[in-house]
């Protein structure tokens, strides 16, 4: 018998852990529109009475029957730290299909990505995921590892984007910005010390595709990246000091690249 290699077996162990996931969601915010997301699976809901008396209509959208707990016996596997106002959903992670996709943009306007290089707060990203829908990016792209995973946490402080603006993860954050490269995007690095703005670095090429990839709080982006990406580019501040959160940064960033 023919032993099957050993990245192979990983891999499929992966696959079979991604089918078994699932996720909590959780506040009366995330989980209304989680409910009312029809690409979203949703296996189990939770909720006091007051609770279900202020997520009626969206129950009845996501066409799940729920269960009642006593506000101060909340039954569901949440962190106790969790303010779950009453409200817990647990709910397969979406599947927003491929990068090649997503990143095709809707043939009208020129496409926005957001990359995240080792950004694994989830409050980070869910604030960054709100940020990529208001300004209208098409997705924001994690990798498997090392990047915030769907959790709770994340779809809270996201306020309802996480349901609309694309989530993707893939295997390898320089592979992904070569592939999207070959596509005709526009490549740029947010790096503190870099020579040239976002403005500058985009100065009659508003009409490109464009991907903004950031790095973690501290480090930065990974020097790997800073080789991969087409250029590196820094917001401009006002006064000497000039150091944003990661979410800030992004959203600076977006309104700064707009088409």
């Amino acid at each position: 018998m023919v032993k099957k290699p050993k990245w192979v077996v990983e891999k499929e162990q992966a696959k079979k852990a991604r089918a078994a996931e699932t996720v909590w969601l959780f506040g009366l915010h995330a989980v209304r529109d989680a409910l009312m997301n029809p690409r979203r699976e949703k296996l189990r809901l939770i909720v006091t009475l007051n609770a279900q008396a202020k997520l009626v209509d969206a129950i009845a959208a996501g066409g799940i029957e729920p269960e009642f707990h006593d506000p101060r016996k909340f039954g569901a596997p949440l962190d106790p730290q969790s303010v779950h106002q009453g409200a817990a959903l647990e709910v397969k992670p979406l599947d927003w299909g491929r990068l090649e996709d997503v990143a095709m943009g809707d043939g009208e306007t020129p496409p926005r990505l957001v990359l995240l290089d080792r950004v694994t707060d989830p409050h980070n990203v869910g604030a960054i995921l709100r940020s990529a829908e208001v300004f209208g990016a098409q997705a924001v792209i994690g990798t498997q590892h090392h990047a915030a995973p769907e959790t709770g946490a994340l779809a809270k402080t996201a306020s309802g984007a996480l349901e609309r603006q694309p989530y993707l993860r893939e295997r390898n954050l320089a592979d992904t910005i070569r592939a999207l490269q070959e596509m005709g995007y526009l490549v740029l690095g947010l790096d503190g010390e870099a020579d040239t703005t976002i403005e500058a670095a985009l100065e009659g090429m508003r009409d490109r595709a464009v991907a903004l990839v950031l790095g973690a709080e501290g480090p930065g982006l990974r020097e790997k990246t800073k080789d991969t990406v087409d250029r590196l580019v820094r917001i401009e501040f006002a006064r000497g000091f000039g150091s944003l959160n990661v979410s800030n940064a992004a959203a600076v960033a977006l309104y700064a690249a707009r088409p």
